[in-house]
């Protein structure tokens, strides 16, 4: 068991998402105190939405410590370069998209049902799910960042070797 917990956590591709994942999401506490003039640090670290992406940090940094451990040659860089197009285009495209119609549809209710009673205002829409292109190439920047960094430590370079079958 303790094995697997070593394996795990000195797993140079995982370590690169959940590091670029929680970098990311640490950014949103000091570009959320910035915008909203407070420390909210319950909504930066659990909430979607926000600058930076989280979800294109995470994806990002796997891709490319997956191109670094393997070479852009591989296939398993190919499968985590698609999964980054996919994620990334889902966090502009479809998720900004839903945001953008929760808002419209929460000042519907507003306006046209009357939501200034408690029962109608808890059946708000949450407004802040995608993100602005520039929340995503902010994340991505994010995810290149950190796999270079993780490789400067020891127990990770031992892990890309190992990675690489050397």
């Amino acid at each position: 068991m303790l094995l697997l917990f070593k394996q795990f956590f000195t797993n140079y591709i995982v370590m690169s998402a959940l590091v670029g994942w929680f970098a990311a999401q640490g950014l949103k506490i000091v570009t959320g105190y910035f915008k909203n003039k407070k420390f909210n640090i319950v909504d930066a670290m659990f909430g979607s939405g926000g600058m930076p992406s989280s979800h294109s940090a995470a994806v990002m940094a796997a891709a490319v410590s997956t191109c670094i451990a393997f070479t852009p040659a591989s296939f398993e860089f190919a499968i985590a370069g698609v999964l980054a197009m996919v994620v990334i285009n889902d966090a502009m495209g479809v998720r900004r998209q839903v945001s953008k119609q929760a808002v419209i549809l929460n000042k519907l209710v507003i306006d046209v049902i009357n939501a200034e009673n408690e029962e109608n205002r808890e059946k708000r829409l949450k407004e802040l799910v995608g993100h602005t292109p520039l929340q995503v190439w902010a994340g991505c920047a994010v995810g290149i960042a950190v796999p270079f960094l993780l490789q400067l430590i020891p127990i990770f370079k031992e892990s890309i070797l190992l990675l690489r079958g050397a």
